[in-house]
């Protein structure tokens, strides 16, 4: 069978299916937890070999973007599974692990739809005094405030989300996003610094004033590095490290 594109010849043609499958997953044709087509549908759909898809699919497994189970077939990676769930969280308890200390008990202090300020609509790509979500919760493990965290998130794609949604939701964020809202995070920038507790973050996280605390910035992409929430965390490390595996 002949491999023809319409796409531009630069790119290998692995990375052109790997793009058509990207859009795909982009306009939900495929949702978080469904199987996507096997690869003989999709060599057939794209007219080209089943190798050539098997490589596309083995990229987009290496970035967790699906996921491949044996026997099943191919499904699409979604942060309500067990292993990808704290993928994003990198703060660990200094003793025990992430599962004996149990889920963070969340305080969602606020939740309401604001103008972006320049500065949010710059990291959102969204233009100033759009319309978007600003929430203010905290992170308690053990009944300890943990982490202080503010996030803004487009207007558009998150109308309708309400304190009571993200209080009553017991899963992981980026979970409730997907079946709620259908967007769904793929990939994460953060900015780390170490900076003094100010007052008001010293009386949310219970700690004095001027202790020191890891503030984190995140900007979480959804496919094709479409920019959905700009997320300031205010981290405690007195009894929890920040911890990255580099691979």
């Amino acid at each position: 069978m002949e491999e023809t594109q319409a796409t531009p010849a630069f790119s290998p043609l692995y990375q052109q299916i790997k793009g058509l499958i990207l859009q795909s997953l982009q306009a939900g044709e495929w949702k978080p937890g469904e199987a996507i087509p096997s690869e003989m549908e999709l060599a057939a759909r794209y007219r080209v070999s089943q190798g050539t898809v098997r490589k596309a699919i083995d990229e987009l497994a290496a970035e967790n973007l699906v996921v491949r189970r044996q026997g099943k077939g191919t499904f699409v990676a979604t942060h309500a599974e067990q292993h990808v769930q704290y993928r994003f969280l990198k703060l660990m308890p200094d003793s025990g692990d992430r599962d004996s200390e149990g889920p963070a008990q969340r305080n969602i202090l606020e939740c309401r739809r604001v103008r972006a300020s320049a500065e949010i609509a710059r990291a959102l790509a969204l233009r100033s005094g759009d319309a978007v979500v600003q929430v203010r919760r905290t992170l308690s493990f053990g009944g300890e405030p943990t982490i202080l965290e503010d996030f803004w998130l487009p207007g558009n794609a998150f109308k309708g989300l309400t304190a009571e949604q993200m209080a009553d939701y017991h899963g992981p964020t980026y979970a409730m996003f997907e079946l709620d809202f259908g967007v769904r995070m793929v990939r994460a920038e953060e900015k780390i610094r170490a900076i003094a507790a100010d007052e008001e973050a010293a009386q949310l996280l219970q700690v004095p004033k001027g202790t020191p605390l890891l503030s984190v910035e995140r900007i979480a992409y959804t496919y094709n590095d479409v920019p959905m929430e700009l997320r300031r965390g205010l981290y405690r490390t007195d009894t929890h490290h920040y911890h990255n595996d580099l691979s």
